[in-house]
């Protein structure tokens, strides 16, 4: 038995559209670009979308568009991938990490009042909060809706309005998901989406931004394509740019990918369904959790460990399910401690309990569209079995040790 972490749902159709592109000759900035960014731009529900190459790409040229650079610092979470920090960083703006909530995961918005509050004072003849030791401006929201979970976002929004302060959404892993009915992507100045081969939908690598500002739009397909504008000659730029650009070919899988994109979701819903039926009586563990008012959109089914030693029985289970031929994944070691991220100094030192705890206890298991249901109850079967095993060896050794005691 081999069961992976991941994998695209490619059919005939996909195979059939990046064909034809690849017989017709033009392979980039072609007519597939425009028809994808058309077509998603109205399943968001937005008025200008951006592909690029990455979601990564998205977001950084997103932080240019809105106007954030150095001595600027925008709040954001530290439980995601790095791409949500450093896109900020590469533009010399500074991440501020706001705790997240115990229970959803995503960024708390009670976090954010507080850190608003005591470490920014509001400068009324700018309008502007200004951090109180660095002196550097808030610039802006990052929410980043974590595997899935659409965050909070009336408070956020609410707060931003207050505060003068922009919203730019890293939705990179929750396509298709609403809060209060509302999409995704579609609470603030821009938002960011990604399609690697792992997410709802995929393009093999590539990104969208979305947008209702014009401006942030043009801005960004100038900069995508090394900062020529719509009036340009091939070799004259206007900006600073970069060869973000999306090919014919990735634009060509998305827009078969686009227009199955009910179905796919609707498979990953199976899929999260069917885990959550069978985990449910698994000892030490807590399932995902769908907030009141929003639709989860299944990126990845992750679990957490329960209990004093979860990191330690985390590790313990990974290896067991390694060697089962079940892939696996811890999700998300916090931005905060990654290795490279210790060499750069922050505004102040980021106290975050609960993103630690996440991030000692959560595992990710195999998770597809195309997964059956007879995979998810391997899967399951062998997640039950190793924790109960450890459950018992814990109990064991518990009772040994009041015995001795007394």
């Amino acid at each position: 038995m081999s069961i992976p972490l991941s994998r695209p749902d490619i059919g005939d159709l996909e195979v059939d559209y990046v064909t034809r592109v690849l017989r017709s000759g033009n392979l980039s900035l072609g007519p597939q670009v425009a028809e994808f960014e058309e077509e998603f731009a109205n399943y968001i529900g937005t008025r200008y979308a951006v592909a690029t190459n990455s979601g990564t790409s998205a977001l950084h040229l997103c932080v240019k568009a809105l106007g954030i650079g150095p001595e600027d610092e925008v709040l954001t979470t530290s439980f995601s991938f790095v791409a949500s920090a450093n896109c900020l960083l590469y533009e010399r703006a500074l991440p501020m990490f706001v705790d997240i909530h115990p229970v959803t995961l995503n960024i708390n918005p009670a976090e954010i009042r507080e850190t608003l509050t005591s470490e920014y004072v509001w400068k009324p003849d700018k309008c502007q909060l200004v951090n109180r030791r660095s002196g550097r401006i808030l610039k802006a929201i990052l929410p980043v809706h974590v595997f899935g979970t659409p965050c909070d976002m009336a408070p956020i929004v609410e707060m931003a309005r207050e505060f003068n302060l922009r919203i730019l959404e890293d939705a990179c892993e929750a396509l298709g998901g609403r809060y209060r009915g509302q999409l995704v992507g579609t609470f603030g100045d821009a938002a960011a989406f990604a399609f690697y081969p792992n997410k709802q939908m995929t393009t093999a690598e590539g990104g969208m931004i979305v947008t209702d500002d014009a401006q942030v739009a043009m801005l960004c397909r100038s900069l995508r394509n090394q900062g020529r504008d719509d009036r340009s000659t091939w070799l004259r730029h206007t900006a600073l740019g970069y060869n973000y650009r999306l090919s014919d070919l990735h634009c060509a899988l998305g827009l078969v990918q686009l227009k199955r994109i009910g179905d796919l979701l609707s498979s990953r819903e199976r899929v999260a369904a069917e885990y959550s039926r069978a985990l449910a009586h698994t000892p030490g563990i807590t399932l995902p959790y769908e907030p009141a008012g929003t639709k989860q959109s299944w990126f990845v089914y992750v679990i957490q460990l329960q209990g004093p030693w979860a990191a330690r029985r985390r590790e313990s289970l990974i290896a067991n399910l390694r060697g089962r031929g079940i892939a696996c994944q811890a999700y998300f070691p916090p931005i905060h401690r990654q290795p490279y991220f210790k060499t750069i100094a922050l505004s102040r030192p980021s106290s975050l309990p609960q993103t630690d705890l996440a991030a000692e206890r959560c595992l990710a298991l195999p998770f597809f569209s195309a997964m059956t249901n007879a995979q998810v109850a391997d899967v399951c079967a062998a997640v039950h079995e190793l924790l109960t095993e450890s459950a018992d060896a814990a109990d064991s050794c518990q009772k040994q040790f009041s015995a001795s005691a007394g």
